[in-house]
């Protein structure tokens, strides 16, 4: 599997982009503010064809690119309903004034192609099997995208906003919620094996297995934890 990621915009939002190979289909993620350049870069080094985009979440440092992207490759959108609001209008879930300008823009549209995720559903796109769960806490529509573990290549999550090396994202903003993020840390995160690859929205590479034994929220969210669904 391929996967080229790169932090773009002033908050080094990550992008990633994923795919089976090099030379194949992929799905981009989280394409933020200025990520156009860092896609059309990875997409012609790797010589990549995209054929979706996936958003964690609906904050704008992880989808003010997503309407350029999408027209440039012809590609739909796929957003949680629950964040589905936030592509047009990011200053009410930003607690800041109708009409502000964010990133130096004050008016947001839809792509032209939006497809609204569900929990549990398994996303088949370019050739890639892709689990979702929806994931609420730090915002009301915020998911997580994981793909299979192949061979010798160990299972990778893709977590937004929800969990980061050595820390979470932040509750408090309108739509984030403290418990429900410790619950979604317990539901989707901790019942998974530790060599879990973790590929978060903003900072370094880390594994569910570290963030176990030193993320203090995990520490408190285990308590919450289930039996692991069968992974």
């Amino acid at each position: 599997m391929l996967v080229a990621g790169f932090p773009a915009g002033s908050l080094g939002a990550n992008c990633y982009l994923v795919a089976p190979a090099a030379g194949e289909q992929c799905v981009i993620i989280d394409p933020g503010e200025d990520a156009v350049p860092g896609v059309e870069d990875a997409v012609r080094e790797h010589g990549l064809q995209p054929v979706a985009i996936l958003l964690t979440h609906g904050h704008v440092d992880h989808t003010m690119s997503v309407v350029p992207v999408c027209g440039d490759y012809g590609v739909p959108a796929y957003i949680h309903p629950g964040d589905r609001e936030m592509l047009t209008d990011p200053q009410k879930w930003l607690g800041i004034a109708p009409g502000t300008k964010v990133f130096g823009q004050s008016k947001f549209v839809e792509p032209s192609d939006v497809k609204e995720l569900t929990d549990g559903v398994v996303l088949n796109l370019a050739g890639l099997e892709i689990t979702v769960d929806h994931t609420p806490g730090h915002t009301k529509g915020s998911v997580t995208f994981r793909t299979p573990e192949q061979q010798d290549i160990p299972q990778v999550l893709y977590t937004g906003d929800l969990l980061f090396a050595g820390a979470v994202g932040r509750w408090d903003l309108p739509g984030g919620d403290r418990d429900e993020l410790l619950a979604s840390l317990a539901r989707v995160c901790l019942p998974l094996p530790d060599e879990t690859v973790v590929l978060s929205g903003h900072g370094p590479q880390t594994t569910i297995g570290r963030e176990r034994a030193t993320n203090p929220f995990l520490t408190e969210a285990a308590p919450l934890s289930v039996k692991p669904r069968g992974l």
